[in-house]
């Protein structure tokens, strides 16, 4: 009787046309529960039948409707799917095809086809590039994707690696190109420096060497330092097929258990790199520094001829100046050229300490791979004295460039980073009044006042409250345009010391040569720009898959149950705490559950990184944990552990 109510069925129209809608994110749970996040604060429960519709990641509209007294939501439109093009594993059932998208909360297998060859001769567990090509929730209920690329075997060594470089879209091998007609250009002008004895400060097994120093001691104990960068764009043509090559690359990546270079290895790691006793053309920099550290203003770029005098280790110059006598050189001169870098480096960063900023010390961890590219073992690479030397040296370079390019022309490659906006810097000074540091909000929008706040930083008691008002940072960013680098505590810089392995380096040699050789420098379009942020940011992410991977790999093949590790808390989100383990580095996740037995006292604070349990701070972000594994899984890309009080 009622299903034939015409007033009945009416009034279920107009509530079907005037329903309210949201948009949002889908999210799905590791144990298939599915959400539309509409904010940080507001989502709406999906129920199994219709999440099924969506795939996590999914920008959807959906219909608010209710189901048991509950609020929940019907998914309606797409606005944008998550997946488009992807990297997956084949599975093979029943004799059908479907690709399994490698996301962790993507669990869906899509049927696929494969146009170029014949997928019988492929096995479940090989990897492609996959475009998704139908939708559910508007392709006639149905997910369909073609593959586009074979990737790899389940069973090569490097399967990872080449998954992780086919889902970022970078490159796997070196640029192929036609290199029979290479010749150095301006050889004429270059002057001779052959003579000094310059040396280069690597890790033992780098080839594509790009720097060379050579100091010496003026009468009154002041500093001649000559940087010698090698010359890359005597090689490389604007504008040619190897220009737009590396264009495109960006940046050499550097990833564990081999790099992918910028340049054809003949040039990276032959004519290009600054290999001992071999003639090499450099773009120069000679920079007069005071006794005390600081760079005096009569600094000069020129073209050269040099020849280094030997290739040196971090780790044997480290142990020379520190006295361990493990390694010695025999060259009187190379002897001398390291004890006087040693001053440079000590007078360098207490000018920089008590005027500018130094880095603050970060752990860093090295995988030592077998032939199979197993994890050994993860090592922490300490920055010794001689990583300061080169460091040192090559900030003073950038700052000079970046001095000399906006004195010059006006414009270059620029690296800034403007510190605070207004709005923060109100912020911050009322977090720190309640810290008892005071400092004005214009005091903090200037480079002295930044400068100012993390010299008190720095301290120890200051750990956490560092850590608040790094958020309010801004991100560094590439400009043609001058501006101060704020978290160098310097009023310019511009880098020109990596043109191997860096792009925005080759910019600014050519912006560089231009003022030497006086001619008109080779405008670029600021899209430019935005393609080497962007590959660096790829480059960046490549990196971190391929390092989560091998932790992974790492714990569970060592089965490391057992053992208690201490862990710094890095952040505080909804479901738990992410932790860093300082042993070896790794990233894992601390549950909620895990945090204290009773959850509903439990509240994070996520803006805060605070803890409170029962109303009282428990944790907070820099605090170091004892904490022991859980659960190690492949499949999910987690590593998670559970607190040991």
């Amino acid at each position: 009787m009622f299903q034939k109510n015409n007033v009945l069925m009416k009034l279920k129209k107009q509530f079907k046309i005037h329903a309210k809608r949201v948009e949002g994110v889908v999210k799905k749970s590791e144990k298939g529960f599915g959400f539309l996040e509409i904010d940080s604060k507001i989502s709406y429960f999906i129920p199994p039948k219709k999440i099924k519709k969506v795939i996590h990641g999914d920008k959807i509209i959906a219909k608010i409707g209710f189901s048991k007294n509950r609020e929940i939501v019907i998914p309606e439109k797409l606005l944008e799917s998550f997946l488009t093009i992807f990297v997956g594993r084949l599975q093979i059932l029943n004799k059908k095809f479907f690709i399994i998208p490698d996301y962790p909360l993507i669990h869906e297998c899509i049927p696929c086809t494969f146009l170029k060859d014949n997928l019988l001769n492929f096995e479940s567990g090989d990897w492609f590039l996959a475009k998704l090509t139908q939708h559910k929730l508007k392709d006639n209920n149905f997910f369909h994707a073609e593959l586009i690329k074979f990737i790899s075997k389940k069973r090569d060594p490097f399967a990872r690696w080449w998954v992780t470089l086919s889902k970022y879209n970078l490159k796997k091998e070196e640029p192929k190109v036609n290199l029979d007609n290479l010749s150095i250009s301006c050889s004429d002008h270059r002057q001779d420096l052959t003579n000094l004895s310059f040396i280069t400060i690597d890790n033992k097994n780098t080839k594509d060497i790009d720097d060379a120093l050579f100091v010496k001691k003026k009468r009154d104990n002041s500093f001649q330092l000559i940087v010698a960068i090698s010359d890359t764009t005597s090689f490389i043509d604007t504008n040619s097929e190897l220009d737009n090559i590396a264009s495109e690359r960006g940046f050499t990546n550097y990833l564990p258990g081999f790099n992918v270079p910028m340049l054809p290895r003949i040039l990276s790691e032959n004519l290009c790199s600054l290999q001992p006793n071999e003639k090499r053309p450099v773009l120069a920099c000679k920079i007069y520094i005071s006794q005390d550290g600081r760079i005096k203003n009569k600094n000069k770029f020129f073209i050269a001829w040099i020849k280094s005098k030997a290739k040196l280790s971090y780790s044997n110059v480290s142990d020379w100046l520190e006295k361990k006598k493990s390694w010695i050189s025999d060259d009187i001169a190379v002897q001398e050229q390291l004890l006087l870098l040693h001053k440079l480096c000590l007078s360098r960063m207490k000018w920089r300490k008590e005027n500018a900023l130094i880095f603050p010390e970060r752990k860093e961890y090295k995988f030592h791979l077998s032939k199979k590219c197993e994890v050994l073992k993860i090592s922490i690479d300490h920055r010794r004295i001689a990583h300061k030397i080169v460091e040192e040296c090559m900030i003073s370079a950038n700052f000079v460039a970046g001095k000399f390019l906006s004195q010059k022309e006006g414009f270059g490659l620029y690296n800034n980073h403007s510190g605070f906006d207004i709005s923060s810097a109100k912020n911050i000074s009322l977090l720190l009044k309640k810290n008892n540091i005071f400092i004005t909000p214009k005091e903090l929008l200037t480079l002295k006042g930044f400068c100012k706040l993390y010299r008190i930083l720095k301290k120890k008691k200051y750990k956490y409250l560092n850590s608040q008002i790094k958020k309010f940072q801004s991100f560094s960013e590439i400009s043609f345009l001058p501006n101060p680098h704020f978290a160098l505590g310097l009023k310019k810089y511009a880098t020109w010391t990596s043109p191997i392995r860096k792009y925005g380096d080759i910019i600014n040699h050519r912006f560089l040569k231009s003022i030497i050789l006086n001619k008109n420098p080779v405008l670029l379009k600021n899209s430019i720009l935005q393609k080497i942020s962007d590959q660096k940011r790829k480059h960046r992410l490549s990196e971190r898959d391929i390092e989560d991977f091998l932790y992974i790999q790492y714990f569970q093949k060592n089965n490391l149950y057992k053992e208690i590790f201490d862990a710094e808390i890095i952040d505080i989100c909804r479901g738990g705490i992410r932790a860093k383990i300082l042993k070896n580095g790794a990233n894992i996740f601390v549950p909620k559950s895990f945090i204290y037995c009773n959850r509903s006292v439990i509240d994070l604070n996520i803006d805060k990184g605070i803890i409170y349990i029962k109303g009282k701070v428990f944790y907070k972000i820099t605090d170091i944990l004892k904490v022991q594994l859980t659960e190690v899984r492949m499949d999910k890309k987690s590593i998670i552990a559970k607190i040991i009080i």
